[in-house]
């Protein structure tokens, strides 16, 4: 009897301890709630502390005036427009419009993934500074140090995220004949060899100006899984997407059953077909939501998500070649006014889709606007940010700007 007693006892020893070693406990008043670690030491967190609760008052003048905005700019309903607008990570508004599927007359919801287009640069450069911040990569590591026969010795991971790279689009490179052409599906490995075998000249010298080009997010990609050991799409699953509680968001990739991506359309409904660059990541290829991007937000905007100074550097401008108030930082977009006011944004286009993620940081808000029929509505949207803090923005002007 006293030996089954203590084997008992011995077992749910052990069974508490292992309990206790792969999960985190935290006590909020009398609730206990278990966290599970994530998967690997540089994912991630979730903004543990909430922040001030926004009044019924406030929420309810805030959703009048956006509904206001679409009144008097937009004479209809968006139309496949997933629309969010949050502050202190508190849903203000929101609206879901459209198809997820016309020709199965599948609703756009809360739930449907869209693709994000170049809105997935803003994930893409938040798992490599986690990297860096893990000390996995520094962030002015040569990429020759990455990859064998990586003919361009000025270029770092800082110009890759600064897109002042120098290197040439791959679009227009893998559109030849000669070096790839559209018959065949292309893939990150395959913009590589292609890069580091055919002798592609650098279109300028490094780091000497800015150049908005997906290339340099391809490779981001390639050093994510370089670094990591895994696909890209499962290390943005175990960086971003599981330690945020991000359900619904997923990476496309040529190994993606292509019925799980969201169709995209034309003006008109006409559905774009999938064609030879829709398997390369990095660049664009997330599908998300506008309620799991507000969760990435958050966490992107927690004081634990980077050190401070590399918070720093990623939020400074790189690029005062020219004079102008738009620049661009690690991996966002940046509009930098005479007043002192920054806004931090960016946006994305890729077949039907559209995108826009506007960071207000310093008020705590975001506006989040996902399409996948075509429209530059979603770029209009960067207008509200007046509604929240001193942005140059009339509510009423309906040009579009990028």
């Amino acid at each position: 009897m006293n030996s089954t007693r203590i084997n008992s006892s011995f077992i749910v020893f052990t069974l508490l301890m292992v309990l206790f070693c792969s999960c985190e406990k935290m006590i909020k008043g009398k609730e206990v709630i278990t966290k599970k670690k994530p998967a690997v030491p540089y994912a991630m967190l979730p903004l543990e502390d909430p922040l001030p609760k926004l009044t019924a008052k406030y929420k309810s003048t805030k959703k009048r005036e956006i509904e206001n905005f679409f009144a008097n700019n937009f004479s209809k309903d968006f139309e496949n427009m997933s629309f969010l607008v949050a502050k202190n990570g508190q849903i203000i508004y929101e609206k879901y419009d459209g198809y997820a599927d016309k020709e199965n007359n599948i609703l756009n919801s809360a739930e449907t993934p869209l693709h994000i287009a170049s809105v997935t640069k803003v994930l893409t450069a938040a798992a490599i500074l986690k990297l860096v911040d893990g000390k996995k990569i520094s962030l002015d590591q040569k990429v020759t140090t990455l990859f064998d026969g990586f003919p361009y010795p000025d270029v770092t991971i800082r110009t890759l995220l600064n897109h002042r790279s120098g290197l040439k689009k791959y679009n227009y490179v893998c559109d030849d004949k000669a070096i790839w052409g559209r018959e065949k599906t292309l893939t990150n490995n395959d913009i590589l060899t292609i890069f580091t075998t055919k002798n592609i000249p650098l279109d300028y010298k490094t780091d000497t100006h800015f150049s908005y080009n997906n290339t340099n997010y391809v490779f981001l990609a390639l050093i994510i899984e370089k670094v990591t050991g895994v696909r890209y799409s499962k290390a943005m699953k175990q960086i971003i997407f599981d330690p945020l509680d991000m359900k619904k968001s997923f990476v496309f990739d040529e190994t993606t059953d292509i019925d799980k991506g969201t169709p995209s359309y034309k003006w008109n409904y006409q559905k774009y077909p999938f064609d030879f660059l829709d398997a390369v990541y990095g660049d664009k290829n997330i599908y998300s939501t506008p309620r799991d991007l507000l969760k990435f937000d958050l966490a992107r905007n927690a004081p634990h998500f980077l050190s401070k100074k590399l918070m720093q550097e990623m939020y400074k401008g790189y690029s005062y070649e020219s004079r102008g108030i738009k620049n661009y930082g690690l991996g966002i977009r940046m509009r930098d006014w005479e007043t002192g006011q920054t806004l931090y944004y960016h946006n994305g286009w890729w077949h039907g889709n559209t995108s826009s993620y506007i960071n207000l940081k310093k008020e705590n808000a975001v506006i989040i606007a996902l399409s996948n029929k075509f429209t530059r509505k979603t770029f209009q949207m960067k207008r509200l940010s007046a509604l929240f803090g001193d942005y140059p923005f009339t509510l009423k002007d309906t040009a579009v700007s990028e």
